[in-house]
């Protein structure tokens, strides 16, 4: 017989029992293992994900600050543009408002020249005075100077300044029925106001 017959039946169950609880150790302690490596895994996959989405949000507000810098260069362009054009536009306009004191005393010579014309020399020395005034006149539209305030319009306090109101014959309320010195407009800004009498 031999060696292993001669075992007994109980060691040889106790041997089974004890490789079988071995086996069991060992496959617990691959699991434990596992359950270690699942952990920092979760734990990685977590923590990218955390990442990713900071990403995401960085990126949104990358986007968001590279718009509001695009919209403010668009403004301070567009700010820039208006300055600009408001200085082509206005640029004469002190120059202008010397030119019309040159205008106003023109026509207060031509007001007193037409009671005073006697003979034909006179008459050519009033068409020459005329003529200036018109080519002055004529210039100043051409740089967007023009007139406001004549006999008949409605008055209007941007435009005109009122010195008094009166009844007047032929004249509906709020009508301007004398003008005592022409207003004037550059480019649509009053440059001198209408000083003007206005129907009560």
């Amino acid at each position: 017989m031999s060696e292993q017959e001669k075992q007994n039946p109980t060691d040889i169950e106790q041997e089974t029992q004890s490789t079988e609880i071995e086996q069991e150790e060992v496959q617990a302690e691959q699991v434990d293992e596992e359950a270690v490596v699942v952990e920092p895994l979760e734990e990685a996959i977590l923590r990218v994900q955390e990442l990713e989405q900071q990403l995401v949000e960085a990126s949104k507000k990358e986007q968001e600050i590279q718009l509001r810098a695009r919209a403010e260069i668009d403004n301070i362009r567009r700010r820039a543009e208006q300055d600009v054009e408001k200085a082509h536009k206005f640029a004469l306009e002190k120059f202008s408002k010397e030119l019309l004191n040159v205008v106003d005393n023109l026509e207060r010579g031509l007001a007193a020249l037409d009671s005073a014309v006697t003979d034909e020399k006179t008459q050519a020395l009033v068409d020459g005075v005329e003529m200036t005034h018109k080519e002055l006149i004529s210039t100043l539209a051409k740089f967007g100077v023009e007139a406001v305030g004549n006999v008949g319009e409605t008055f209007n306090p941007e435009l005109h300044q009122a010195i008094s109101m009166q009844p007047a014959e032929g004249f509906e309320s709020n009508q301007i029925t004398v003008v005592l010195q022409k207003g004037y407009l550059l480019n649509s800004r009053v440059i001198r106001p209408a000083m003007v009498m206005v129907a009560a």
